[in-house]
């Protein structure tokens, strides 16, 4: 028996499509379940041709309130150490692998649950349109999730995050953590000491954009 192939996005998206025209088909998309949990699609932001992507594993409970992507805590934590590594958010194009909230209740509160990878597949052709048209110089996975989502199972942020990875995705790919893996540090030192790491690898990253820049 043949098998059956799996729904994807893909077929929602027409040839010639802008980033704005996206946006709109996106918030109809039906390609996996996660669009009856949650609240609406968050699709990227930012203008077209920016020369940095963040891309991030899926939009978390304020971001599926507001339908805007990294606009609650992780979020607020995120624009600080862009700010504080050199890079102006305004010339940041953030998104994410997954455009739906998928959650779990735990009493009154709607708790992360991690996408798996039919879900991933079937919201990858959103990504794979999103950076076509972007076209950006670096590209920054935030996470386990999107790293693997993007480079595979067996890459692992915690051996390569901060530094270069040959990837045709981009220019210069780059992988660090998501800045909720700070917030849930257990203690006051712990998250500052991992807020500076993440900081460093956003250094590097501005590192190589300033240093292409120059040449």
């Amino acid at each position: 028996m043949k098998k059956k192939s799996q729904p994807t996005a893909a077929g929602l998206i027409p040839p010639n499509a802008t980033l704005e025209d996206l946006r709109q088909i996106a918030a109809g998309c039906k390609a996996c379940d996660l669009w009856k949990r949650g609240t609406q699609t968050v699709f990227g932001e930012g203008d077209p041709h920016m020369e940095v992507m963040l891309m991030g594993e899926q939009p978390g409970d304020k971001e599926d309130l507001a339908g805007r992507p990294f606009v609650g805590p992780a979020g607020a934590l995120l624009d600080k150490a862009l700010q504080a590594a050199g890079i102006d958010r305004t010339h940041v194009y953030v998104t994410n692998v997954v455009k739906h909230f998928k959650w779990e209740p735990r009493g009154a509160r709607r708790i992360h649950r991690k996408p798996n990878i039919r879900e991933i597949t079937a919201c990858r052709p959103w990504l794979d349109a999103e950076i076509r048209l972007v076209k950006p110089r670096a590209v920054v996975l935030l996470g386990a999730t999107a790293a693997q989502a993007i480079l595979g199972s067996k890459f692992r942020v915690t051996q390569q995050r901060g530094r270069p990875i040959d990837s045709n995705l981009a220019e210069f790919v780059f992988a660090t953590v998501h800045p909720s893996s700070i917030l849930r540090a257990p203690d006051d030192e712990a998250r500052h000491t991992e807020m500076q790491r993440f900081i460093d690898d956003l250094k590097a990253v501005a590192g190589v954009l300033r240093r292409r820049r120059a040449a």
